[in-house]
């Protein structure tokens, strides 16, 4: 089981949040169309993007244990213990990825802050 590198998370979150993007642009302009001919309440891009962000990294990390970016990477998620991890405990990754403080941890606990909580890592595949 050896740990990926700093480089190989830097590009799975660049790969994945490429994708996110591309996806939440998506939706709101599908949604924008029923703003603007049924008179919905418009709303803010950030509701569709994180919202995106959870749904895609609950189900690809849920089922496969990777994302595109990981795919591209070889990479995949296991447990401390380098088992496969659970829905509730992706879940409780994906939610934590979504906090503006999950990045700060990195100098301080060696990785990031959904890894560390949820007891996970990023593993070569």
């Amino acid at each position: 089981m050896r740990k990926v590198g700093d480089g190989t998370r830097a590009l799975n979150f660049f790969i994945d949040t490429v994708i996110i993007t591309v996806i939440a642009m998506l939706l709101i302009k599908w949604y924008n169309w029923y703003v603007m001919f049924w008179r919905y309440r418009p709303l803010n891009f950030g509701w569709f993007f994180f919202g995106t962000a959870l749904v895609y990294y609950t189900l690809l990390e849920g089922i496969f244990c990777k994302t595109p970016g990981k795919w591209f990477t070889h990479s995949r998620v296991v447990t401390l213990s380098g088992k496969r991890p659970n829905l509730g405990v992706i879940l409780w990754r994906s939610l934590l990825r979504l906090t503006i403080i999950d990045l700060f941890f990195g100098p301080f606990l060696n990785g990031s802050l959904h890894d560390y909580a949820s007891k996970t890592t990023v593993i070569e595949d």
